[in-house]
């Protein structure tokens, strides 16, 4: 490798002057870098001499762009055979956000200040923070792929990330969200009585489910009946639906669980039993009929997995609504009476107010379960998530309550 002036004349008759790098590839090929000035060009040629030797150099010429960098990481995940959930969504990062902005350039050329500069113009273009945050992930996953490929030298993103947080003096602390609370984010028990009876025809079955066995969305859509046991009064989950109706593995190892449920369920269930639809199997009887078989608890007609917005557009929320548990959406009726909607308008709802009662003590209407037994109800991956999520719904030791019953219990 050396570095050399050249000096040129122009048709004008100007001389011009630059400094170049010149050096052999680990291919064999012969490159040059122009600079303006000597010391970019000697620093450059410093750091390709390492490069080089470690066998990580991709010269500009070789260099591909952001944007066929990011094809080639979706397709990367499409063999490693990722969710579609997940494809979609990295899909979206690179269509959105990634292409828009920066797909044109080479990622030779990326570097810490260019990921900066892209942070901003998302947050100027209206990407919310936590957006930026998923984005900027993606993007750290692209050019690792790319040098897994040989196509990039380095990892600007996890650079800048490496930068931000030098020691342990300075890590960042992961910012708390704020707490779910009873009566806005997790139905009170007051409000489950009037929502149990008021849950009617078709949906009564899943809505049952989600209160008392506190379920996930994808999970009460996967869920079969060779998973319900209606003897021990336990459900079993082993499998969910995506968004796009693929059935799948629950979202980790903890997602696969057992969970007592009450009478009230299992008698729902005896009866949803009974009148659930079934799908075509692909075979036929001696007659030449279709036969039908029971698969899917929560079904739609055809026996096929039913739509998550089916269930909250024309089972929840009207149920809700019909329970009379219901805010004011501020508009008004051709009377002036106010409009109402539901309080709540998501199924995880349901699932809050499960790990609430779980948690609550059997005085106060609940199970009174410890924290590990919730963790495996709920299939949390780990007993942190559960303490993050639900930890100040569990009774403190010097709570009022506690101590008088502890009180009561010693001295009679």
């Amino acid at each position: 490798m050396a570095v050399r002036k050249r000096v040129w004349i122009t048709r004008r008759g100007v001389e011009k002057s630059a400094w170049v790098s010149e050096y052999t590839d680990r291919s064999g090929k012969r490159r040059l870098k122009t600079f303006a000035k000597k010391k970019d060009a000697n620093a450059f040629d410093a750091n390709t001499a390492v490069e080089i030797r470690d066998g990580i150099h991709v010269a500009d010429t070789a260099s591909i762009t952001v944007e066929e960098a990011a094809k080639n990481w979706i397709a990367t995940g499409i063999a490693n055979e990722l969710e579609p959930t997940t494809i979609e969504q990295y899909r979206q990062h690179v269509n959105l956000h990634i292409v828009p902005l920066i797909g044109a350039n080479l990622l030779s050329r990326m570097n810490v200040p260019d990921i900066r500069a892209f942070e901003d113009e998302m947050r100027a273009t209206g990407r919310s923070a936590a957006m930026v945050t998923k984005v900027r992930g993606s993007l750290g996953s692209i050019f690792a792929d790319a040098q897994e490929r040989g196509q990039a030298t380095k990892n600007p993103v996890r650079e800048m990330a490496g930068r931000r947080k030098p020691g342990k003096e300075r890590r960042q602390v992961k910012r708390q969200k704020g707490r779910l609370k009873i009566g806005v984010d997790i139905p009170t028990p007051s409000e489950i009585r009037l929502f149990v009876p008021a849950a009617q025809g078709r949906w009564r079955p899943v809505l049952l489910t989600a209160v008392f066995a506190g379920l996930r969305a994808s999970e009460l859509r996967g869920l079969r009946w060779s998973d319900v046991d209606l003897e021990k009064a336990e459900i079993r989950v082993h499998q969910r639906a995506d968004r796009f109706n693929t059935i799948g593995q629950p979202k980790s190892v903890s997602g696969e669980r057992a969970i007592s449920i009450p009478g009230i369920l299992v008698n729902t269930l005896r009866e949803w039993r009974l009148a659930c639809p079934r799908r075509d199997s692909g075979q036929k009887d001696a007659s030449g009929k279709p036969i039908m078989v029971l698969d899917l608890v929560f079904p739609n007609g055809a026996g096929k997995v039913e739509s998550h917005a089916n269930i909250i557009n024309r089972g929840l929320i009207p149920t809700w609504i019909s329970a009379g548990v219901t805010v004011e959406t501020g508009d008004a009726d051709e009377d002036g009476k106010p409009i109402l909607t539901a309080k709540y308008t998501g199924l995880h709802s349901l699932r809050h107010f499960y790990a609430s009662w779980c948690i609550n003590p059997p005085a106060l209407g609940g199970i009174g379960l410890i924290p590990k037994a919730v963790q495996e109800r709920l299939g949390h991956s780990t007993i942190q998530m559960t303490m993050d999520t639900y930890g100040h719904l569990f009774p403190r030791g010097d709570d009022s309550d506690v101590l008088a019953a502890a009180e009561r219990a010693l001295l009679g």
